[in-house]
């Protein structure tokens, strides 16, 4: 099994949604995140004073898939979250060792 974490736009999220949905991927975790890479920040001015925005608002997806899927789900996201620009996000893979859906007990591929 695989946990796929993705760092996405905001404006991303119901493309990247709906491309997993067209997986029949289900269960996805969206946490609301700031932070920068790239990217850097930027100036803003707010009732004459200039200001600079270190850190830009972003969205943290997490979702667990088995190892077939893993690739396919990569992909979505990659597809439906880019637009070219700096910024766009990054997508990190890790290995679990075990999920154990707590209702049932049931563990593995089957807790998916």
């Amino acid at each position: 099994m695989k946990m796929i974490t993705a760092i996405i736009r905001p404006h991303a999220l119901e493309l990247v949604r709906t491309a997993l949905s067209d997986l029949s991927i289900s269960g996805l975790t969206v946490t609301e995140v700031k932070g920068y890479g790239r990217q850097k920040g930027h100036s803003e001015i707010y009732r004459g004073a200039e200001y600079t925005v270190s850190f830009q608002p972003k969205l943290k997806l997490e979702v667990v898939v088995s190892e077939d899927d893993a690739s396919k789900t990569i992909d979505a996201i990659t597809a439906s979250a880019n637009t070219g620009k700096i910024g766009d996000g990054k997508i990190f893979v890790s290995t679990l060792e075990s999920v154990v859906r707590i209702r049932t007990s049931e563990s593995g591929d089957a807790a998916i």
